[in-house]
């Protein structure tokens, strides 16, 4: 290979460890202990590549990067980091990084990305050679080191230029509108506002007049006209969560809405125009209602030119011990309480647990802990985890397959009113489903002779 790539990190062994490895591959390598000795060598040595860490002093690889990009874009930059976070993995890519890889450095999987990175500089090549050819902060919201929330926050990256709607899948309570608010703080279109609205926390025969607004007149009550999201969203972005529940008839105006760029209010005669970036979210198996002809198929198409699949917490649990910390921190800061130590019993205790309400439910957890504790440590009692068996506990045996989706879901939903003591409200909040939508849950399982629906819940706080 004639490939020529500059090798930029502030630690000798590494660098040493970069260009023995490198130029055993073929590759032809300089290195640069600092920003400011690489930028002095690319007119000379004129890489095809940078690879280069982030944390290192006077000049950080992101500059680098940004100044690289402003001089020579035809320069590809891998971004390296001990220092892995939300805030950097968005920032590189957003800034043209063309990757953004975490230290310990596996080196298979950094040939991997520079013969891919070979592979689309020769595609560009060719793409620049054809006639008329073109080579085309709420940074802080989502929390994990694990490969994938670095992938995730990579696609978040390079999202933040387009306009393009997203689709955020995953269970209940992993962080769905934490990623969409990422996007959106992300974007050139951070300043305008940033809508969220959960599509079953409001009656079927009133979400479209609360997304599309209504005209005075249009129905009893209607004294005067009204604005609804989308309008009040701007050039901004709305967030639809829990998309998988709606009704086909209001599927049909969201379609609407994503091909032609505009809505009715309800009752009005001329259409109004928006402006604003479409993300939607569900936990729902959107193929499976899409085969039963409940959720429209063109529809899932014009949500999904991007896709997010955030994963559970149990399938990442190496995040938990940062994640944790964050979550304390912030429940410390809520309740004004000097809490801030999480013992190692206690870490083990929140790594081995299942979080069948993820994100959401360490969170509630956490903060529990923290307005139970008598100083600046959390205590084993005080998770208050209960006599759910946690995740090492649990065999192969106690989940048997061929369990049905509902006697999952019903099962999960049980296990949360047992931590909750019964208590509707919390249960309903834990579940991120609305308080009515619980009770039709109930008044299903008691139906099938399998749940209580009959209200023997309580709903005391």
């Amino acid at each position: 290979m004639s490939c020529r790539i500059l090798v930029v990190d502030d630690e000798p062994a590494l660098r040493v460890a970069f260009e023995f490895h490198l130029t055993r591959s073929g590759y032809e390598v300089a290195v640069a202990e600092s920003a400011e000795a690489a930028l002095s060598m690319v007119h000379d040595f004129r890489p095809a590549i940078i690879i280069t860490d982030i944390q290192m002093e006077e000049m950080s690889g992101l500059e680098l990067l940004q100044r690289v990009g402003a001089a020579q874009p035809e320069v590809d930059v891998i971004v390296i980091t001990a220092y892995e976070d939300m805030r950097s993995a968005i920032g590189a890519i957003r800034d043209g990084a063309y990757d953004y890889m975490v230290k310990p450095l596996d080196l298979d999987q950094l040939d991997m990305v520079l013969r891919r990175c070979l592979r689309d500089r020769a595609a560009r090549r060719r793409l620049a050679d054809e006639p008329n050819g073109k080579v085309a902060d709420g940074s802080d919201l989502v929390v994990g080191r694990t490969p994938q929330m670095i992938e995730i926050y990579k696609t978040i990256g390079m999202l933040a230029g387009t306009r393009a709607p997203v689709l955020i899948r995953g269970e209940t309570g992993t962080g769905k509108e934490l990623v969409a608010r990422a996007i959106h703080f992300n974007s050139p279109q951070a300043g305008e506002p940033f809508v969220a609205i959960n599509c079953t926390a409001i009656a079927e025969n009133l979400l479209e007049s609360e997304l599309f607004g209504h005209v005075r007149g249009a129905f009893t009550g209607a004294v005067g006209d009204r604005k609804g999201r989308f309008e009040l969203a701007g050039a901004g972005t709305i967030f639809l969560d829990e998309i998988g529940d709606t009704a086909p008839a209001f599927q049909a105006k969201l379609l609407r809405v994503l091909q032609e760029r505009e809505f009715y209010p309800v009752g009005g005669e001329k259409p109004r125009r928006t402006e604003a970036r479409v993300i939607a979210a569900t936990h729902r198996p959107i193929e499976e209602l899409i085969s039963q002809g409940t959720f429209r198929e063109d529809l899932y198409f014009r949500l999904r030119v991007v896709e997010i699949q955030v994963p559970p917490l149990r399938e990442r649990r190496d995040d938990i011990p940062t994640l944790a910390e964050h979550l304390l921190a912030k429940a410390a800061r809520e309740i004004h309480k000097d809490v801030r130590i999480i013992p190692a019993p206690v870490m083990k205790a929140l790594q081995s647990y299942d979080w069948p309400g993820n994100v959401r439910e360490m969170e509630n957890t956490l903060t529990r802990a923290a307005v139970l504790a008598h100083g600046p440590a959390i205590s084993l009692e005080s998770l208050g985890l209960g006599s759910v068996k946690p995740v090492a506990a649990q065999t192969a045996e106690s989940r048997p397959e061929g369990v049905t989706l509902e006697a999952v879901e019903r099962s999960h939903v049980e296990r949360i009113l047992q931590r909750t003591g019964g208590n509707k409200r919390r249960a309903a909040r834990m579940l991120g489903i609305s308080r009515p939508r619980l009770d039709r849950l109930l008044a299903k399982y008691d139906g099938n002779g399998n749940g209580n629906g009959n209200g023997d819940h309580g709903d005391e706080d």
